[in-house]
């Protein structure tokens, strides 16, 4: 009887001690038509459009595809080992036109591991040796005063860390210790308008180092900046519940599970979070690909720090197609969305009759074909980004910001939002 008293009495020390991020289960049909809207992407094969992230959220996840999922696997394996090690005699015709980002190739290698794969042998080798060569690219741009910014983002290069962590491949302190140098100053971050996703990712990768007792140098540090990371993620809760953004939040999440702290409202913050999302699910606003990928994990209480060791002989529940919408069916209604530019001169505004639920890339296309209009995007896993506009193209630093008028900023892409009658849409050019 004492041990068992004696044991009670130290979980409840280190209950008050640590504060976990816990995420109550929500409705499996609930879960089960998030993870439906998966199931359209996997069709789609070619290489703008082949998605690593949809197969990590899924393994993640309590859903599968089965047999969909395998072969996604496999496409995803000649995309990247053809564009990456160069075709075999095989794929001579194979077209890589676009040669995988260090961010899609961080990736590629968390699929690998979702499998319960290690990357090994040559080609694995040769992979490793691209990433780590990325990284000593991005480190480079920083420099040695850290004034620099990487040629990417610090999502990529945390993103990239910790793919090669959970690989249990070591990555030189010099590069580890450009990214705690910017989540510790972060005015490099303040200016990203996807901060707290950057921050995120950087602690994922932080908490994979010091699980695996990676650059032991740099311990210290590295549990430095898993509090720092965690307190200022905290302090973007908005309101509503979510951390920075309705998109961030997932990921956000999967970080404050995959690190449990001390002297924190972290179980009441997760909850206030799980019940914005909740709202959000509901609303049925979650429909990018990407994010939903991002939130299956948290739904299962599982993150990216969890392919250290994966377990891939988890029950999953297999996902079936969602019935046909019957409101598709009806008669569409007319409306009219204007489109505003003032960044470049002339200034364009007019007024484009569209079809209801037409996305805001439906309404790009249509402003184009009626002409005086033109626009320019480029494939990335989010969905078609927006690069030019009236032929002005973004500069390193600049970025096309979607405003609903009067000065609303849009959080879903051109992809996903669909204007409503009478909506105005203004395109502008800002710099960050």
């Amino acid at each position: 009887m004492w041990i068992l008293r004696v044991f009670l009495v130290l979980l409840g020390a280190l209950g008050a001690l640590s504060e976990f991020c816990v995420i109550p289960p929500l409705d499996s049909k609930l879960v089960e038509r998030l993870g439906q809207h998966l199931l359209p992407w996997m069709n789609k094969l070619s290489w703008e459009h082949l998605n690593p992230s949809i197969y990590v959220g899924l393994r993640l996840s309590s859903l599968q595809a089965g047999s969909k999922e395998e072969f996604y696997l496999h496409s995803l394996k000649l995309y990247y080992q053809q564009c990456l090690l160069g075709p075999t005699t095989r794929d001579v015709n194979s077209d890589c036109s676009t040669k995988p980002s260090m961010g899609q190739l961080a990736l590629y290698m968390l699929a690998l591991r979702a499998n319960c794969e290690f990357i090994r042998g040559r080609k694995g080798d040769r992979l490793v040796s691209q990433l780590k060569w990325y990284l000593e690219e991005e480190k480079s741009a920083i420099g040695h005063s850290h004034k620099g910014h990487p040629h990417t983002s610090y999502y990529q290069y945390g993103l990239s860390i910790l793919a090669l962590c959970v690989h249990k491949k070591l990555v030189h302190d010099q590069v580890v210790d450009k990214l705690l140098y910017a989540m510790e100053h972060d005015h490099h971050l303040h200016l990203d308008p996807f901060s707290v996703d950057t921050m995120a990712m950087a602690g994922l990768a932080f908490t994979c180092l010091e699980l695996s007792y990676f650059n032991p140098n740099l311990r210290h540090q590295i549990s430095t900046a898993i509090r720092t990371v965690q307190e200022k993620i905290l302090k973007a809760q908005t309101p509503e519940g979510y951390f920075g953004n309705m998109y961030s939040t997932a990921l956000a999440l999967q970080f404050l599970i995959s690190s449990p702290m001390s002297g924190a409202k972290l179980g009441t913050a997760c909850l206030k979070a799980r019940a914005a999302l909740l709202g959000s699910l509901h609303d049925k606003t979650f429909q990018n690909a990407v994010m939903i990928s991002q939130l299956l994990p948290v739904l299962n209480l599982k993150t990216y720090v969890d392919l250290i060791s994966p377990d891939c002989q988890a029950p999953r529940v297999m996902l079936v197609a969602a019935p046909e919408d019957p409101s598709f069916s009806h008669t569409p209604e007319i409306i009219s969305v204007t489109l505003k530019v003032s960044s470049v001169l002339p200034p364009y505004h007019k007024t484009i009759p569209m079809v209801s639920g037409s996305t805001l890339e439906d309404v790009l296309s249509r402003a184009q074909e009626l002409g005086e209009f033109t626009y320019g995007t480029r494939a990335s896993l989010y969905g078609p980004f927006l690069t030019s506009v009236m032929g002005k193209v973004a500069g390193d630093r600049e970025f096309w910001q979607l405003l609903q008028v009067p000065d609303i900023p849009l959080l879903q892409g051109i992809a996903e939002y669909k204007p409503q009658d009478g909506e105005t849409i203004e395109l502008r050019l800002v710099s960050w």
